[in-house]
Formats: C-alpha cells, structure tokens, sequence
C-alpha cells in the first residue's frame, strides 16, 4: 500500500471496493460490446444495476473510512447520486432515450468533479491518486459528450458509454492493486505459544 505521511501505521484503505467497482464497470462495458444492439430498456436496466452496484460500494467506503482525511461527504453524496440514478431507471423503465442519454450524462459530470475532488484531498494520504483524478476527467468528458451530441445514434451512444465503463472499470481496478497491502500483518506463532 503507497502512503505517506507519518500515520501511515493507522492508515487503512478499502481496496477491494475500488477493486469491485472497477470490475462492475468492467462488466457493463462488456455487456454493451458483445450485444449492442437490444432493446434501449435492457440498457437502461444494466446501467440501473451498474449504478446502483457503485453507489453500494462508494457508501460503503464512506462508512468504513478507509482513508484518513478522505472526503466523506463526497463519497457518500457520490454513491447516493448512483442510488438516485440506478433506482430511477428501474422505476421509470420506460425513459426515452434522451431523457436516458441527460440522466447518464449527468450521473457523469458530477461523480467526475466528486472524484477530481476525492483524488485532491487524498494526494497527502496516498500515492496513485491522479488514477481516480484521471478517472474523473474521463467521466467528465463522457458526460459533456453525451450532453453536447444528444442527437447521436443510439448505437453510437451506448458504444460511447460502453468504452468509459471499461476505461474508468480498469482505472479504478489499478487503483484498487495499487493501494492493496502488501505484505499482510503476521500472526504469532501457535506453537511458540503453547511452549510458554
């Protein structure tokens, strides 16, 4: 695990979460590669998941606090804008396509700038942070794509969506190896315990 600072020994950070993000994301991004062309509510319903599974993992985080000086806030108003947003579309299923192509593009720009802002106050805590800033950048630009070209083929469109959640799926799996443990705490010896 790459930390600074001098309570690096209090420092903990929940890997795995970033770890199973990124594999979420992954998924999705597959999912809209191998079948691109079914119906516009199987998208829906797959990102429902993809961001409801996200916004599981981002409050998770924040309830845990991984990382000392981490920005809760942020983590939990990102994984609540994920609820919101997985929630709607399973809700209202039968969202048009633009209102889909606003509703994701939005879900994009601010858990960018809420990730911008997380990698920010972390680049004192850990090393690697410009992965969840670049992570950020990238939905940022996904999300003004989508606002500014609204009139894009659909198929397009998912294409578009499907490449970010491989491209930020793997960012925040690096990230997640990059911050995992090292060498795992060692555990005192049984036997040297029973000949005491």
């Amino acid at each position: 695990m790459e930390l600074v600072g001098s309570d690096n020994a209090r420092l903990t950070v929940s890997w795995w979460t970033f770890l199973l993000r990124g594999l979420a994301a992954i998924a999705f991004g597959v999912l809209t590669f191998l079948a691109p062309g079914p119906s516009l509510l199987v998208l829906v319903l797959a990102w429902g998941v993809f961001a409801l599974v996200d916004g599981v993992l981002l409050i998770s985080q924040a309830l845990r606090k991984q990382v000392h000086d981490a920005p809760r806030w942020a983590l939990v108003l990102q994984g609540l804008l994920g609820l919101a947003a997985g929630v709607t579309t399973f809700v209202v299923p039968g969202l048009t396509a633009i209102a889909l192509l606003y509703l994701i593009a939005g879900w994009c720009l601010a858990t960018g700038a809420l990730e911008i802002v997380q990698a920010v106050r972390l680049r004192k805590v850990i090393r690697g942070e410009w992965l969840l800033a670049l992570r950020g950048a990238v939905s940022i630009l996904l999300g003004l794509a989508l606002a500014l070209s609204p009139g894009a083929g659909a198929l397009v469109l998912v294409l578009w969506i499907g490449a970010f959640a491989i491209v930020t799926g793997a960012l925040l799996i690096a990230l997640g190896v990059r911050l995992r443990p090292r060498h795992a705490p060692r555990r005192p010896s049984t036997s040297h315990l029973a000949h005491t």
